[in-house]
This record gives structure tokens, sequence and C-alpha cells, in this order.
């Protein structure tokens, strides 16, 4: 019954975020916003928030590191993804063709997941109320990062069109409310999912006797990835490349908001703090693949070896090699 459990909260939420990406097409494109833009913050937010509700449940029941593994271990699956995108479409070379869009969300990714493991390993006791210093500046980082993205001329935010003749401006109203409506019953429809989707596979991780260390970083992280990695398929059968890799670099950068968001939630002291540091392995390891994705987004050689991109095979072997690790390290066992 539980597998059956599973199984259907993760079909319903693979639907919804197919809805997710057409109606965020759709938006991108009547906004003028640009792919860009809508696949960092808009996307980003609305697929991540499984790890919100996860977040927001192991909190309530106490399973602080399961938090830290499931955003950690999100970080580190967004990148996975970010290589096999390339790796499937590889005559499209998705990394090379949006290059130099995404360079600064990815930077803020990187710096954000660079904070989290300093202040984790720091363990900093300075709060402010029950908020610890380091969520706080991550806070503030999150937001001045995002209005460098929207203000500074991001590439990939489309500049002002031409106004649309009187006889379009009712269908192109009615083109964006639609997409609106949609959007929000979509993600509505993934925040009711979620959590059956989360309780069901902490009932299989329970079963097969692993911890929450190892539960959080790589099957929770899984789970609750599915939204980013259908969302990631159809943007990039729509053509909107924008789109799938702003979802995944902004994903990134949304997953590290949210581990300082939890020292909201989290009322006994400083959650970073909270935090076993033996999942600062985890975050260091996320930081290198953000940072390996950014390198290989950014260099303007040929890197191809057959149809493997080199860059991309890197990402999937950091993966691979990054959980082995953790595993060997008994992280959270």
């Amino acid at each position: 019954m539980i597998w059956f459990e599973f199984a259907l909260a993760a079909l319903i939420i693979v639907l919804a975020a197919v809805k997710l990406s057409e109606f965020g097409d759709v938006i991108a494109q009547e906004t003028g916003l640009g792919g860009l833009f809508v696949g960092t913050l808009l996307m980003a937010m609305a697929t991540s928030l499984p790890e919100i509700l996860t977040m927001i449940t192991a909190i309530r029941l106490d399973h602080i590191d399961l938090t830290a593994g499931d955003l950690f271990g999100s970080c580190m699956f967004n990148m996975l993804l970010l290589g096999v995108l390339d790796m499937a479409f590889y005559q499209s070379r998705i990394l090379r063709r949006v290059a130099l869009k995404h360079a600064l969300t990815a930077s803020l990714g990187t710096m954000l997941l660079g904070m989290a493991v300093f202040f984790i390993l720091a363990r900093i006791d300075v709060q402010v109320g029950w908020v610890g210093i380091g969520s706080l500046l991550m806070i503030a980082t999150y937001a001045v990062g995002l209005y460098l993205l929207r203000n500074n001329g991001a590439p990939g935010i489309a500049p002002e069109d031409e106004p649309l003749p009187d006889e379009e401006r009712p269908a192109h109203r009615r083109a964006l409310r639609n997409a609106l409506i949609g959007f929000a019953l979509a993600a509505g429809v993934l925040v009711l999912a979620a959590p059956h989707l989360v309780r069901s596979a902490g009932e299989v991780a329970e079963i097969t006797g692993l911890g929450d260390g190892m539960v959080g970083t790589v099957l929770i992280a899984l789970v609750t990835s599915l939204p980013e990695l259908v969302v990631m398929i159809a943007a990039v059968r729509l053509g909107a490349l924008d789109l799938a890799v702003g979802n995944l670099f902004g994903s990134n950068v949304f997953n590290m908001f949210a581990l300082a968001l939890a020292d909201v939630f989290y009322t006994q002291g400083s959650f970073l703090n909270a935090i076993s540091p033996a999942f600062a392995l985890a975050g260091l390891l996320a930081m290198l693949m953000a940072a390996l994705a950014l390198i290989g987004n950014l260099a303007q050689v040929e890197r191809r070896i057959w149809i493997v991109e080199i860059d991309a095979a890197l990402l999937i072997l950091a993966y691979i090699a990054g959980i082995y690790f953790l595993y060997l390290r008994g992280i959270g066992i």
C-alpha cells in the first residue's frame, strides 16, 4: 500500500510539474520577463515547494539533519540534472547556448552554498531573537541577488516590447490571466501532493533501515526534485532552454534561501548551529558541483568527445562519487 501511495503522489507531482512548465513559459512570453527571470524566480519557487514542505515537517518532527540533507541533496541533484540535460540533448549544445545568461544565478547559488557551509562549521552564536545571524545574512544575500538579477541588466530578461495594437490587448490579457490561474492551480496541486510523497518516502526509507542523513540527501532529495526533472524535460521540448537551465540554477538559490528561512520555524536557537557539522560535506559537494557547472557554462572551448560533453560527464560522475563518499562517511546514519 505504501508503494502505491508513493507512486500515485509521484505521478500527480509529475503532471502538475508539466503544467507548471507550460504556464511558466506563457507567463515569460506574455510579461516580457524572459525565461531567465521566470525560471530563476517563479519556476524555481514553485518547483521547490516540496523541499519547503519537507523542511517544515522535518522541523516539527525534530529531524533537523533530514532538512539539511534534503536541501543540500536537492542542490546536488539539480546539478546532476544539468549534466543529464546536456547529455540527453547533446545536439542542442545546451550548456554552451545558454553559457553567459545564467552565470549570475549560478554564482549566487554557489555563494549561498558556501555561506551555509561556513556558518554550519563556524558555530557563530549570535542571534536576533531566535534567528541566527548566519541565516539573516543568507536571506539578505538572497534578496540582493534577486535585485541584481532583475535590475542589473541580466541577460535573458527581455526589454520592453512595443505597445500592442488595441485589438490584440484583450487576447494578451486573457492569455496572461489564464496562464497565471493555471500556474497557481498547478502549484496548489503540488502543495497538496508533496506531503503524501514525503510521508510515503519516509516510510519506505524506514523499511530499508537508512538514517535521516542518507534518506534526506538521496531519497527525499530525489523525490522532491521530481518537479525540477519534469519541468526541465518539458521546457526543453518546448524549446525554452533558458527556462530549463534557469529553473535548475534558480532552485539551488531558492534551496539555500529555504535553509536560512528554516531558522524562522526553528525556535530553539540558531538552526544552522543545530545542523550536524558532518553535513558540511554534503554542502561542499553541492558547492563544488555548482562551481563545476558554472565553469562549464562559461568556458567557450570545445569540450566534446564523440557525443559526450566533458563538463556534463564530470557533473554526473561528481554526483555518483559524492553520494558514495557520503555513504562511506556514514553521514546521518
